[in-house]
């Protein structure tokens, strides 16, 4: 019997030592907001420019502990609350949370919409991180390259260029619903003769002068995401009125940039091990008659 009870005396005590371990190996590692975008400055593989407006925090801080990440186009109140859902309460975005480029409140403070949208994400430990200029000033440019893997176009890349490919031979009107379909959109617009033979297709940008010097490139059409209807829109009308065999699709905002954020989620998950990063779709909020 005393050989026995030694035995379980043993073994109780083995058990009782590994419990006292117990919870320092089920601890979860937590993460904090400021060291996680340590992290991606750390990775970004280009210097951090300290004066940027756009790429800092937007909700919250760095001292707020994280559970995991969203990534998507824009914190709108459809992407926060399915990354509450999900236990993700960071935000790493593109675009801003509240409506100006700068996401400058002074003209908003006291709008009912910025203080609900305020509060919920307050009450919801929610915090905001926006990545824009270091995102497109990355090697190659995050946004485009994210593009480029949805819309399935790598193959016909001109060498050296993101935005211009030599495509199989197709017409305006296809490639337009191509576009739709494989980014899921309801907002294309097409400006142009639907029958217009296309190979040579290039991305605009959201400026007028950048539209104004894709036109004038040897490519049949162009592509542009976010731009004004009074400038660019306008100037694709009166050169195709004047007689050029062009052709340009309009995209939404969100469905030109989306894909660059799932990139993001997958190029920050091996050194993000600790936590969950996932890529939440802004989605295409339109529709038509």
């Amino acid at each position: 019997m005393n050989n026995l009870s030694r035995r379980e005396f043993v073994i109780m005590a083995g058990a009782a030592a590994a419990a006292t371990r117990l919870p320092a190996q089920a601890k979860k590692a937590t993460l904090t907001a400021g060291e996680i975008v340590d992290r991606i400055k750390k990775n970004l593989g280009i210097p951090w420019n300290p004066k940027t407006f756009r790429d800092k925090f937007h909700v919250g801080g760095p001292e707020m502990e994280v559970t995991g990440i969203a990534t998507s186009f824009g914190a709108n109140f459809r992407v926060m609350d399915l990354a509450v859902k999900q236990g993700l309460n960071m935000l790493i975005v593109h675009e801003p949370t509240f409506y100006s480029d700068a996401d400058v409140i002074d003209w908003v403070k006291d709008d009912p919409m910025y203080q609900w949208k305020l509060d919920w994400a307050t009450k919801h430990n929610v915090v905001v991180w926006r990545i824009h200029d270091h995102w497109h000033a990355h090697k190659p440019d995050g946004i485009q390259t994210g593009f480029n893997k949805r819309i399935g176009w790598n193959q016909y890349l001109v060498e050296g260029s993101l935005t211009r490919w030599k495509l199989p031979p197709t017409t305006l009107g296809e490639l337009a619903k191509y576009v739709a379909k494989t980014l899921g959109s309801k907002s294309v617009r097409v400006i142009g003769d639907p029958n217009l033979p296309v190979t040579n297709f290039m991305r605009g940008g959201h400026l007028l002068a950048q539209n104004c010097t894709a036109l004038q490139e040897p490519v049949d059409a162009i592509m542009i995401s976010e731009c004004r209807e009074y400038d660019s829109f306008e100037y694709v009308r009166d050169s195709i009125l004047a007689g050029q065999k062009k052709g340009a699709i309009f995209l939404a905002h969100s469905m030109g940039e989306d894909e660059g954020m799932n990139y993001f989620a997958e190029w920050s998950k091996p050194f993000l091990p600790e936590i969950p990063v996932k890529y939440i779709a802004t989605t295409d909020e339109f529709w038509n008659v």
